[in-house]
């Protein structure tokens, strides 16, 4: 199932990022630029150096300066996901563009890569909260209560693949379609965001 190959994937990118857990280290890319796989680390490297951007920039004692500086990081960064996005929507797009579709086929709420996206951040969720219910100084009352949102996002992550695998099997069946809209992003634009369009002019 697509979705176990994601996870896994995911996973690997997570706890190679933690081997020295700096915002700031070099990345490479175990896997081949032909390969899904290529893609799917990528994009969730990008959403785990995110994570910890949130971090550092919600520190109350964080300087003015650092602080807009990874602001504006992390708005470079949301672009860089959002193209990861499309990059996978493209590899389905390709994988399906022979299916037969139904005259009476449907379309999802979300294209298959913003799902895989949730999964991505939910594979982050289920990696920050088991460290969470295994931290040696939290008391027992934190590692109960971080133990009980562990077993929910477990139970979404099952839920959340299954819906993904689901989705793929309609779309490859013909009676679900897929219909891509690019991200339409106005804020990085010089012509579509008036700030930068007045700094421009």
């Amino acid at each position: 199932m697509f979705s176990a190959l994601a996870f896994a994937v995911f996973e690997e990118s997570i706890n190679t990022y933690h081997i020295k857990d700096d915002v700031y280290q070099d990345f490479r890319n175990p896997y081949p630029k032909d390969r899904i796989e290529h893609l799917l680390f990528r994009k969730n490297w990008i959403d785990t150096v995110q994570w910890h951007y949130e971090d550092i920039i919600r520190d109350p004692n964080i300087e003015p300066v650092d602080a807009l500086d990874l602001k504006r990081k992390i708005d470079a960064s949301n672009q860089d996901r959002t193209d990861l996005v499309e990059y996978i929507d493209s590899y389905f797009l390709n994988k399906y563009q022979s299916v037969q579709v139904e005259e009476d086929a449907t379309i999802n709420t979300e294209s298959p890569a913003w799902a895989i996206d949730r999964l991505s951040i939910l594979a982050l969720k289920v990696y920050h909260m088991q460290e969470e219910v295994d931290r040696k100084d939290a008391s027992p009352q934190h590692i109960e209560k971080c133990g009980t949102k562990l077993a929910v996002l477990l139970e979404q992550k099952k839920d959340l693949s299954s819906a993904i695998d689901q989705l793929l099997a309609d779309i490859e069946a013909g009676t679900k379609y897929m219909k891509v809209y690019k991200q339409m992003k106005m804020y990085n634009d010089d012509e579509l965001n008036p700030v930068l369009r007045e700094q421009k002019g």
